[in-house]
């Protein structure tokens, strides 16, 4: 059986297009693929000539897939997908799992368990890619990710609950000034340190408190906010999971019981046409476990 491209000049220009498909943006398509914005444009236009159809729209404010587009792009990330994973099963050898996370996973959560990853599983290369957009799987060579929201996350994949996000408010024990706990009232008098999620005007709100919660230090990570709760700059609100250590030292000080749940956990996501080696299941079990057993964990 012969296997003909026709009417199609080259397999780069699917690339690019499943790329564009997946960003509906030219500039965004060509920083993933490390080339210009023209050139994508360029293979855009001569995929487009070559099927004598027009796969997107043009807007001022980007793209948008016409229906023969959208229905394409399905089909080429399918093959492409088939295509990685033909070409992985010719390196039987290549144990190594690249993971995306997101800044603060990485660095609160992640990393200090990294050690213990590398004792049970030395034969294993973990790549860890820590962005705050979400990763491609296969575009970027991504094997899993850990992703902040609701399920479902976009067709074709699968997802996990991995961590559920408990939000407490936490300050320095200096700050405090030895306080154990502070009342609804005091603990609205002082400085708020926000992040990207801005969950403190709910979480005054379920403790009753009327009060400017739009004021204070903003940070787009939350672990940055973690770090000037730590520094003393006034109070951070977090998920549990990201301070056990701060808190378990003595570095931070949970300042009232109560916990807000805003419904966006951490789930862990891969591939619903995953490679089946060993080496992604043995990651995914470790994180699974790790998540499961925090009290067990020494990370000071």
């Amino acid at each position: 059986m012969t296997i003909r491209l026709e009417g199609l000049r080259s397999l780069k220009a699917l690339r690019v297009f499943e790329v564009v498909a997946r960003h509906l943006n030219f500039r965004l398509a060509a920083e993933e693929l490390d080339v210009t914005q023209g050139a994508v444009a360029q293979q855009i236009r001569a995929l487009e000539a070559d099927l004598r159809i027009k796969l997107f729209e043009r807007h001022p404010r980007g793209l948008a897939p016409t229906g023969a587009g959208a229905a394409y792009a399905r089909r080429v990330r399918l093959a492409l997908e088939e295509i990685a994973d033909a070409t992985r099963l010719l390196r039987p050898g290549d144990r190594h799992v690249t993971i995306s996370v997101a800044p603060t996973i990485a660095t609160k959560w992640l990393l200090p368990r990294l050690p213990r990853f590398a004792a049970r599983h030395p034969d294993i290369d973990l790549r860890v890619l820590a962005t705050e957009r979400v990763s491609s799987f296969h575009g970027e060579g991504v094997d899993l990710s850990i992703r902040c929201g609701r399920p479902p996350f976009g067709p074709g994949v699968e997802a996990r609950l991995l961590l559920e996000n408990q939000l407490i408010a936490v300050g320095s024990p200096a700050m405090l000034g030895g306080a154990a706990a502070l009342t609804p009232k005091r603990l609205a008098g002082c400085p708020l340190i926000h992040d990207g999620h801005d969950a403190w005007p709910a979480f005054l709100a379920q403790l009753g408190v009327s009060s400017s919660a739009s004021k204070g230090t903003r940070f787009n990570q939350t672990g940055l906010a973690i770090d000037a709760a730590i520094a003393g700059q006034g109070l951070a609100l977090a998920g549990r999971f990201f301070m056990e250590s701060d808190l378990a030292a003595g570095r931070l000080v949970q300042v009232t019981p109560q916990v807000m749940h805003l419904g966006l956990d951490y789930y862990l996501v891969s591939p619903r046409r995953a490679r089946g080696e060993a080496p992604l299941a043995d990651v995914a079990a470790w994180l699974v476990g790790e998540a499961a057993s925090p009290g067990s964990t020494d990370l000071t």
